[in-house]
């Protein structure tokens, strides 16, 4: 997008064309492949370069907003922190290329951390800081890290904080002694710590760290030249991990700065907008959907607390007078119920207009719900994976409204899709046909580092033009006349029973519609007649007494009989990612164990 735009939208929001507009310019789509708009172009620059002009512009306005630790960044602020500790950085060592490995929660040391690095030319490592010892050796050891930014403490979701002193000492033994050694990771040269632990840590003794605090505080002039290219890795970001082990995607300046960009844009955020971000700011959801889509365009970002808290997060909303809220559907789901039950009261939330469900498929009737009760009318979907920086598809806020709430919307600007066959991916299939969604264009990540094979697996070159390459999504999907895509699930999540295909969505979203349901995840369990059959793991509501037979017999009335649940477990929760994803495989474990047990039936 051309820098003029973000001028005008100090007076009035930006003007989308209208959908139906768009449609007639174009045409009807006649198979399943399309091409995102041609305009605006690309941002050809470095992250550091497309930031130093929204400083120039908007230094005076709110950046970040830490409402855990009571602070606020206005750009300006934001800058010249970033360029103190990118010197601090310096003088300890880190230099161009270097891998960085950051965990922290959400944060004003994990924002200002990122600018610092982008500007020296290293490359950050989100680390998950629920990981444990073992994961970060992993990690770290993978990518030949050269330095870690650690808290002395991680804060998680519904858990007293974890105390990180046994984690680094079993990754450096020698830190209270005053000398770093790792023979797990012997590329590690410094251990950044950020105390974190209101005295709860002693971080003194752990003489061979650096205080964070002692980096930050050195000169905030201008970082000398490192000779940057938009064509660099700059994050090397960890897949979730829902179905599989993590791996390490390689994105560049250009391909998370653009996508930033044009989530923002679809957003129609403004310098105005105070977006709310519980998401995690080592997953793509909160450092790219979140950071930069507000830091492209002016606007402010809220972290209610490290890790994240429905109810931090609705007092956020209240307190900030947030325009946006971010969230996947277990957030959404968490934060309602807060409401339903009376514990955090239904005022405050009238400035909200917009924001991203994302992260997994948003059943309808959430949607609905998000609509009607938060007054999220403007909510967006997005579509898209660690691998493709992430953001392929998403809704627009003109979108009509069974769009928004039956697809993840149209492509995004210079970003070319096809659903191809699973069997045949050199054959792209007809519209409504359901197959795996394949995404080329600039935002393809570079490769997973150190893994060729994983690389050339994911990522495949056009079968009729020399040099496109297609990144396989895993996702199953159709796509409609107009380009709308709709997402059907994980391909691996599929339940074939009997030799017809299941999609676990169908049945969330009609169990989802009965009011005795809070929350449903459906998977495959075995069988030895069907194959496969499905299992129903339930929240239900309090005190609704709801059944298992009460639960088939909704789904048979909606549904057709393959559908109904053979097994309805009751739950509590889920297991899922730092990011508020269901790992379903392991629900499939779950179930297995229960099956064992006896359990399932009624």
């Amino acid at each position: 997008m051309s820098l003029w735009a973000l001028g005008s939208w100090k007076r009035r929001r930006p003007q989308q064309p209208s959908t139906r507009a768009i449609t007639a310019a174009r045409g009807l789509l006649t198979k399943a492949h399309d091409r995102g708009p041609s305009e605006p172009s690309l941002l050809e620059q470095t992250v550091p370069e497309h930031f130093a002009s929204i400083v120039r512009q908007y230094g005076d306005r709110t950046a970040v907003i830490s409402r855990h630790q009571r602070a606020q960044l206005s750009y300006d602020d934001l800058d010249r922190k970033s360029n103190a500790l990118a010197r601090g950085l310096q003088g300890i060592g880190v230099k161009k290329g270097d891998r960085v490995a950051v965990s922290l929660g959400n944060s004003v040391e994990f924002a200002i951390s990122t600018y610092a690095l982008f500007k020296l030319g290293a490359i950050l490592n989100p680390l998950n800081p629920s990981f444990n010892a073992q994961q970060v050796v992993s990690a770290t050891r993978h990518l030949d890290t050269s330095h870690l930014i650690i808290g002395a403490e991680t804060n998680l979701s519904r858990k007293p904080p974890r105390n990180n002193v046994q984690l680094l000492e079993h990754l450096a033994p020698g830190l209270r002694g005053g000398k770093l050694e790792s023979e797990s990771v012997p590329s590690l040269k410094e251990i950044i710590l950020v105390d974190n632990s209101s005295g709860r840590v002693d971080a003194a003794e752990l003489k061979a760290t650096v205080p964070f605090e002692a980096i930050l505080a050195g000169s905030g002039q201008t970082v000398p030249d490192q000779r940057l290219h938009k064509d660099d890795v700059v994050n090397i970001q960890y897949t979730s991990g829902t179905t599989s082990t993590p791996k390490a995607a390689c994105l560049s300046h250009r391909s998370i700065l653009n996508n930033g960009m044009q989530i923002g844009d679809r957003m129609l955020l403004t310098p105005s907008d105070i977006v709310c971000c519980p998401p995690p700011l080592f997953h793509c959801f909160g450092c790219i959907l979140g950071y930069m889509a507000t830091a492209t365009h002016g606007s402010a970002i809220v972290f209610p607390t490290e890790a994240f808290d429905p109810l931090a997060t609705l007092q956020a909303v209240q307190e900030y007078k947030a325009t946006a809220l971010y969230g996947v559907a277990t957030m959404f789901l968490a934060e309602l119920e807060l409401l339903a039950d009376g514990t955090v009261p239904y005022e405050g939330f009238q400035h909200l207009r917009t924001g991203i469900a994302a992260g997994s498929s948003v059943p309808a009737e959430l949607m609905r719900k998000l609509h009607r009760i938060l007054n999220l009318h403007d909510l967006t979907i997005c579509y898209g994976m660690t691998e493709t920086s992430p953001v392929s598809v998403m809704t627009s806020t003109l979108d009509p409204i069974q769009k928004r709430i039956e697809t993840v919307g149209r492509l995004m600007p210079h970003v070319e899709a096809k659903v191809v066959d699973v069997q045949d991916r050199t054959k792209t299939l007809g519209l409504h046909e359901r197959g795996e969604l394949a995404v080329s264009g600039y935002l393809l990540m570079k490769e997973y580092w150190g893994d060729p094979a994983k690389t050339a697996e994911a990522m495949i070159e056009d079968h009729e033009e020399a040099g496109k390459v297609w990144m396989l999504t895993g996702d199953e999907a159709s796509m409609d006349e107009e380009g709308y895509v709709s997402i059907t699930g994980r391909i691996k999540d599929l339940i074939i029973r009997g030799g017809e295909n299941i999609h676990p969505l169908e049945v969330e979203n009609c169990l989802l519609a009965c009011e005795d349901v809070w929350e449903v995840s459906v998977v495959g369990l075995p069988d030895e007649k069907y194959g496969e059959v499905v299992a129903a793991f339930v929240v239900a509501k309090p005190d609704s007494g709801i059944s298992a037979d009460a639960v088939r017999s909704w789904v048979r009335e909606k549904l057709s009989g393959h559908l109904v649940p053979k097994y309805v477990f009751w739950v509590q929760d889920y297991p899922k990612t730092a990011s508020g994803k269901i790992q379903k495989f392991k629900l499939q474990e779950d179930g297995l164990q229960l099956l064992k047990e006896g359990k399932g039936m009624q």
